[in-house]
């Protein structure tokens, strides 16, 4: 874990470092607990101040809140909803972001710390400490620890295979070639290999993008055969021990392959697929297990707001701190909030799941791992308690949706004519925005605005921010005299 475990350092450099981790990530408890804040039941008609101030006396946490993130933000999971509390958080606190020069850290190419604007190495400590790694880039440990202290918190999303693959091809359609060559995401998976090209342009986002993005290596079968001079490869990936079994706490091959409901009503009844075979699973523990000793938590966006509740919980923030709004949401498509449950689906629904998941088995692998911990979480910090706190949340998300945005929901963006607030539009889907209610005092205009500002747009009002333009006057020349 970020806060007691040696530092992240000495985990890149081989299985001592790695089993030393894996240990000390056995025996820290889950020992924070999530503070009531303001969130008590207010009547309809108070003014939305009240929403924003801070509550005083016994409301203040005992324990302070963290303000080093690392946040890897998977593609198609819903980590726009995510980076969007982060921005928020950031802004209001003053916080330093690490900021890419553009939008994204290089991707597909893996993280390096060169890519951070303003990041200078040789400064010899004079340089301001960044608080917030949170925008696109595919994990590089050894380099984000170029840019981030090492007891930062690291955290991330993952979505079931399933649901990924039906929105990364509506998404990427023009960006995978192996989307591209393929007339719906049905032909697509009833024979991938027909399509898909390993090291092919935009491949990458067609198979175990979340595995991808995640940084880590690919078996011998799955690499690129011809090359990919667009993705360099880790300079240092997890390495399997030899002649050393999997550590004690990860899963039992037959368990991640055939997984069990974690908790008593069933929340992860998964079966797993065929093509997932016992001769990989030393491969995906390993790699499983290198990841749990990095990462401090993994959201799941099925279960978004139980996610939320749990990262407010761990970082010591306010339950307000992680209420927001959905972003990058495209229309009729929706980020998370549907379990893994197939009940209900059609006969055709079940074969693209079963396929995706099969077709995606990294993913599929790494979501059933990370399903199970966050269950084991939520155990944990108690059942009734959490369900408690989603209510508050999703009560409070309502109440802020009404009172901030005309109709109380997102919109399709040909209603959305104020460009600060119009959602970059990409792929076959119209991505959802927000448009503000017309009337609202200044304090809740500004909340409002943050709440309701898309990525990239906020990106940018962090970047002038941070780097505000600088003014040059122009050189006085000399009057000639008049004759």
């Amino acid at each position: 874990m970020g806060v007691l475990s040696p530092s992240r350092t000495m985990r890149l450099w081989g299985p001592r470092s790695l089993g030393v981790a894996l240990g000390v990530f056995m025996t820290i408890g889950f020992a924070l607990q999530l503070w009531g804040g303001p969130f008590q039941r207010r009547l309809p008609g108070l003014q939305l101040r009240h929403f924003w101030a801070s509550s005083p006396g016994p409301a203040v946490p005992s324990c302070p809140p963290r303000q080093r993130l690392v946040f890897l933000k998977t593609h198609k999971s819903g980590s726009s909803s995510v980076l969007s509390l982060l921005h928020r958080y950031g802004d209001r606190h003053g916080l330093r972001f690490a900021l890419p020069a553009r939008y994204q850290f290089g991707y597909p190419r893996l993280f390096q710390a060169s890519r951070v604007k303003g990041y200078r190495p040789q400064s010899g400590g004079t340089q301001p400490p960044f608080h917030i790694l949170c925008h696109h880039m595919r994990f590089n440990l050894k380099e984000v620890l170029q840019v981030m202290p090492s007891d930062s918190f690291f955290f991330s999303i993952v979505r079931d295979p399933a649901a990924l693959a039906r929105s990364a091809f509506s998404y990427y359609k023009s960006t995978s070639s192996a989307f591209r060559k393929a007339p719906s995401l049905a032909a697509f998976l009833a024979n991938p290999r027909a399509f898909y090209r390993p090291g092919a342009r935009g491949d990458h986002y067609a198979r175990n993008l979340l595995w991808f993005d995640f940084g880590l290596p690919f078996p011998p079968e799955m690499r690129t055969k011809r090359g990919n001079s667009r993705v360099s490869r880790d300079p240092n990936p997890p390495q399997l021990p030899s002649g050393a079994g999997p550590p004690a706490h990860t899963l039992d091959p037959n368990a991640l392959f055939h997984p069990v409901p974690t908790v008593a009503d069933g929340h992860s009844q998964m079966s797993s697929p065929a093509s997932l075979d016992l001769g990989s699973s030393s491969f995906i523990q390993w790699n499983l297990a290198w990841l749990d000793s990095v990462f401090d938590l993994v959201l799941v966006a099925e279960y978004f707001d139980e996610s939320l509740v749990l990262l407010a919980d761990a970082l010591c923030w306010g339950l307000d701190d992680v209420v927001g709004f959905m972003h990058n949401a495209q229309a009729g498509g929706g980020q998370g909030g549907s379990t893994t449950d197939d009940g209900g689906l059609t006969t055709e629904d079940r074969q693209l799941t079963a396929r995706a998941r099969s077709w995606n088995n990294l993913d599929w692998a790494l979501y059933v791992h990370f399903n199970r911990s966050l269950w084991a979480r939520i155990k944990q910090y108690g059942q009734s308690r959490l369900d408690s706190a989603v209510a508050e949340l999703r009560a409070r998300r309502e109440a802020l949706a009404k009172h901030c945005l005309v109709g109380g929901e997102a919109l399709d963006p040909k209603y959305i004519t104020d460009r600060r607030f119009r959602p970059f539009q990409f792929g076959s889907g119209k991505v959802l925005g927000y448009v503000l209610r017309s009337g609202l005092s200044l304090q809740d205009q500004e909340e409002c605005e943050r709440l309701a500002t898309p990525e990239l747009q906020y990106k940018d009002k962090l970047d002038a921010k941070q780097f505000p333009p600088t003014v040059s006057l122009p050189l006085k020349t000399s009057r000639r005299p008049s004759p």
